[in-house]
């Protein structure tokens, strides 16, 4: 349209901004001030469900909002991930699931057969890409123990984080 031009610059001290709005359209998340954001907490970053290592607030200039600058790493990859908001902004804390399942099956083809505590059973998870916690996984069932796997679940995502042997005496 012929108003067109201007709007799309917005203000200057916004230009550094660099987060994901809670409107996003995240499923399994839940609105969160970025103001009330804390370490240790779960933040979409990215759109990556993130674990904030670090998080501090800096006023920006004499009228400016304060800005919240967020450092999150990505709880299944590990990776590190950064946001600048003002402290106003509604941004997205994932809903993060933690189930034990019993491992019952590793297939051929990677996948692993696990039962929940009530009995019932999946099979849609692969090994995880995590090369070392994978092979865990293979030998502690190859070896005929009981194995336990944490499977950690946010925004449509679901991946194998730990393993641990039962206690067997128990």
């Amino acid at each position: 349209g012929k108003h067109g031009g201007w709007i799309s610059c917005g203000k200057m001290s916004d230009a550094e901004d660099d987060y994901d709005a809670a409107d996003s359209g995240a499923a399994d998340c839940v609105p969160i001030a970025a103001g009330d954001v804390r370490k240790g907490g779960f933040l979409l970053v990215k759109g990556k469900p993130c674990k904030i290592v670090d998080c501090s607030k800096a006023k920006v200039g004499k009228h400016g909002a304060a800005k919240c600058h967020f450092i999150g790493v990505d709880i299944f990859t590990g990776k590190k991930h950064e946001s600048i908001c003002p402290a106003s902004a509604s941004l997205s804390e994932p809903i993060v699931s933690r189930i034990e399942y019993q491992l019952v099956d590793v297939t051929d083809d990677g996948y692993i057969s696990l039962m929940a505590k009530d009995n019932s059973m999946r099979d849609d998870l692969k090994l995880p890409d995590d090369e070392a916690l994978a092979k865990k996984i293979q030998t502690g069932f190859d070896d005929g123990d009981e194995v336990l796997v944490t499977i950690l679940g946010a925004v449509g995502t679901e991946q194998a984080i730990e393993m641990k042997k039962a206690n067997t005496n128990a």
